[in-house]
């Protein structure tokens, strides 16, 4: 009897197909590995991770290219910049891998670095304080800078003196952090001389390795004006009457916009006013030059003047007594400059070589009384009366004539006070006329000279003036004449 044939098991076909799959894998497996890499047989293959600055950007298999295409780089910029030590600016890091059927971008990790790479000179940065000064080829010529800036404050020539017992003393070379230059020797000072003891930097100065574009390092003279420059730094401008905002901006090498966005509320239509404070940016010097020096000098000493009250004298009326002089000394003492404006003066030692000799003035307290006594007295030194009041020539003589005097000067006849004194066109000549302050008035005529003012107190026969022969005079003599409460006198009657 015939077995009946069973039906195929389901797992056989699902055998049948897993085998044709895998198959099918195998297939593509080796077609993808073909696009990749060339006669990829399975064996362990090296390729290069390439990063920069720590980002990776992609594989390759040929470690010389990317060498190449730095080297490349660099030797394009040195042809410009001969004198300098040049290398990629970035930080360029290829590691190796092997693996079974590698795949790379040549193409594209080489467009990427020619594209992104930068070369950078190998420097010395120059910094001061926080601010960066800027960039050098060595610290030759970053230390050439400092002393150039340092010669605009001290001479040269002592600079090197300093700088060479700094060197004896420090066989290291340069003291960056306080750039201190030692002390000179200043025994035996003459006077009239000074000499430098100290020069220091007023902030930190450092000098450390690093990079930079090649066309950013400074030459000693480019980085001697940057030094002299300054830095930028904020400042506050308080308005004069007149400014505008305009003028503000263009002084301190400002537009209007960059004024503007410095003050918030600001506006180009804001009406400013007088003492307002607007925010603005100047350049501040990176460093102070400090300066320490000692010197010797003459110098004179100023006299004293006193003062001497007396009653020999009218109040008002002073004389000198003892002329004054000035005394002498020697100073020795020390100055600190910062930038060439003097910050501290101290005496150290000080001699006196002359002493000053004193003023002696005698100031006179005498007062004198304007009101008259009502007794006249001779208006001349002796003399007689040549023409006396009365009808003369046909016409009225209104005062009396002096004449031959024992001396030419002529004096008050009562206390009084100066009415007026000076030229009479009228035909007095010098004329003076004092008011005794009591109802009289005398009148003096002809003078030649006169010694008192209008306004001035006058003590009873103290002098006023030289008799002489000015105006309509006949001759040598005083013309005087007396006025009570307006009405003429005969002066005759008052001697």
């Amino acid at each position: 009897m015939k077995r009946k044939k069973q039906p195929r098991r389901p797992s056989y076909k699902l055998h049948m197909l897993a085998k044709i799959a895998v198959m099918t894998c195998l297939g593509l497996s080796l077609t993808f590995t073909t696009a990749y890499a060339a006669e990829g047989d399975g064996a362990l293959e090296k390729i290069y991770h390439v990063y920069v600055d720590s980002k990776h950007v992609g594989k390759v298999n040929d470690k010389e290219a990317i060498q190449n295409i730095m080297k490349a780089k660099v030797e394009k910029k040195e042809s410009d910049f001969k004198d300098l030590s040049l290398r990629i600016g970035e930080d360029v890091s290829i590691v190796p891998e092997r693996v079974f059927n590698p795949s790379y971008d040549n193409s594209g990790v080489s467009s990427y670095l020619k594209d992104k790479l930068s070369v950078k000179a190998e420097a010395i940065e120059l910094k001061i304080g926080d601010s960066q000064v800027g960039y050098f080829k060595d610290e030759k010529i970053a230390k050439q800078a400092l002393k150039a800036y340092k010669a605009k404050f001290v001479d040269m020539d002592v600079l090197d003196k300093l700088t060479s017992k700094e060197q004896e003393d420090d066989k290291d070379g340069y003291d960056m952090e306080t750039l201190v230059n030692k002390k000179q020797d200043s025994d035996d000072l003459d006077t009239g001389e000074s000499i430098i003891t100290d020069v220091t930097l007023s902030e930190n100065v450092s000098l450390e390795e690093g990079k930079a574009a090649p066309s950013n390092i400074l030459t000693k003279e480019q980085g001697l004006k940057k030094l002299e420059k300054g830095t930028l730094a904020d400042e506050v401008h308080k308005v004069r009457e007149g400014e505008a905002l305009v003028e503000i901006a263009e002084n301190y090498d400002l537009t209007l916009d960059q004024l503007l966005d410095l003050n918030d509320g600001l506006k180009e239509t804001s009406v400013l006013q007088i003492g307002q404070e607007i925010h603005v940016t100047d350049y501040q010097p990176f460093v102070d030059v400090i300066v320490k020096k000692e010197t010797k000098a003459k110098e004179t000493i100023d006299y004293e003047t006193k003062v001497i009250e007396s009653d020999d004298l009218y109040k008002g009326e002073q004389k000198v007594r003892q002329q004054g002089s000035e005394g002498e000394k020697i100073v020795h003492y020390t100055l600190e400059t910062h930038n060439d404006h003097v910050t501290d003066r101290n005496t150290v030692d000080e001699k006196i070589t002359r002493e000053p000799v004193q003023k002696i003035i005698v100031k006179g307290t005498k007062v004198v009384p304007s009101r008259g006594t009502g007794n006249l007295s001779w208006p001349a030194v002796g003399g007689y009366v040549s023409s006396g009041m009365g009808m003369r020539w046909g016409s009225m003589h209104k005062g009396m004539d002096i004449a031959g005097p024992s001396s030419r000067s002529i004096v008050a006849a009562d206390n009084g006070t100066v009415v007026s004194a000076g030229w009479d066109s009228s035909g007095y000549g010098n004329k003076i006329v004092i008011d005794h302050n009591n109802g009289v008035r005398t009148v003096y005529a002809h003078l030649a000279s006169i010694n008192v003012s209008p306004g001035q107190t006058i003590e009873k026969g103290r002098k006023i003036g030289v008799m002489g022969t000015t105006g309509n005079s006949t001759g040598l003599h005083l013309h005087f004449e007396v006025y009570k409460h307006g009405s003429l006198q005969n002066p005759q009657k008052y001697f």
